[in-house]
């Protein structure tokens, strides 16, 4: 079954109980919910040389994540080890039931955290039937994009929810947030909590939840790295309405509800930057301001961006102009 995790609940993590005849009990399946943030017990199971790998993919919104399991009987130590999957596209908004299959290509793989041993969570691009990629694979041209310009090393270190991913160079970037976030609404299901990415998911007079994308390059690092990054910032003031456009899912929209130019978030409609100041698009901390290098701030992602899409478009304008 292919899990849509924002929202529905992962019944693998119930425990149902059958009751005993012999006890004088209606036969039947009952529902328990006492290992909401407890082991389970089912896990430390022996499953002899058989190793799980847990295929994730990115689904047709853009924001959820799907996944399925496929059983393998060999280590697997790169993702040249695993076959090419498929799954039902008219399930997750990726194609209709007349040509439904959708292929998944492993490209970067992990440890799994909840399964533990020899099994691992895989990452996959989605690819058509004619076998390219697919429409709402935004990873790929990311790819591609950061292997031009890899000779100056991009680092990327995107916050989201009070925790940083990163310091991470180039694709690595958007992989790694998307397990992460796989991981954040696996755990939250352990207690019954549903994870919500949107920006602002409550209306109101508060300043909703961005992920600031923290970015450098190797000669921005480097000793009187800030001239570098102040070009950078140039940049991307020209722009400026081609970066809010990749910045949340919607071209915009989900960000407009945030970016007000109140409670420390700059305009959508204007570009600004500053040192220290959170009220800009772009900030320069005020210690790479003292050092003469390091790093500066993106603050207009949304909470619920695409990282492929925020990191690629990034690179486009700074590195390959």
């Amino acid at each position: 079954m292919n899990k849509p995790y924002l929202n529905t609940p992962n019944f693998d993590n119930y425990l149902y109980v059958m009751k005993s005849p012999r006890a004088g009990r209606t036969t039947g399946i009952t529902m328990a919910t006492e290992l909401d943030g407890l082991k389970n017990p089912f896990l430390d199971l022996p499953q002899g040389e058989a190793i799980q790998a847990y295929y994730i993919w990115i689904d047709g919104s853009r924001q959820n994540v799907r996944g399925k399991t496929r059983t393998l009987y060999n280590k697997v130590t790169s993702v040249k080890d695993l076959p090419k999957w498929n799954f039902d596209g008219s399930s997750t908004k990726q194609s209709d039931g007349t040509n439904s299959d959708v292929y998944l290509q492993p490209v970067a793989i992990f440890k799994d955290p909840f399964r533990r041993g020899n099994n691992i969570l895989v990452l996959c691009e989605t690819i058509d039937a004619e076998n390219k990629p697919h429409r709402t694979n935004s990873r790929h041209e990311c790819n591609k994009n950061m292997e031009k310009c890899k000779n100056q090393h991009p680092w990327f270190g995107i916050e989201q929810w009070e925790y940083q991913i990163g310091p991470c160079e180039g694709i690595t970037m958007g992989d790694h947030l998307w397990v992460s976030r796989y991981i954040l609404i696996r755990v939250a299901e352990e207690f019954d909590v549903v994870v919500s990415f949107d920006p602002k998911p409550i209306p109101g007079d508060w300043n909703g939840a961005g992920c600031h994308t923290n970015i450098s390059t190797e000669d921005m690092r480097k000793e009187g790295g800030m001239k570098h990054i102040l070009k950078a910032i140039e940049l991307f003031s020209k722009k400026h309405k081609e970066h809010i456009a990749e910045y949340d899912p919607f071209q915009g929209m989900d960000n407009a509800r945030r970016l007000t130019g109140d409670h420390e978030t700059a305009s959508i409609h204007e570009f600004t930057h500053g040192v220290a100041n959170r009220a800009c698009s772009v900030r320069i901390p005020r210690a790479v301001q003292e050092a003469g290098c390091g790093y500066f701030e993106d603050r207009r992602p949304s909470s619920n961006c695409d990282p492929y899409s925020v990191t690629n478009r990034i690179v486009k304008t700074m590195c390959l102009n």
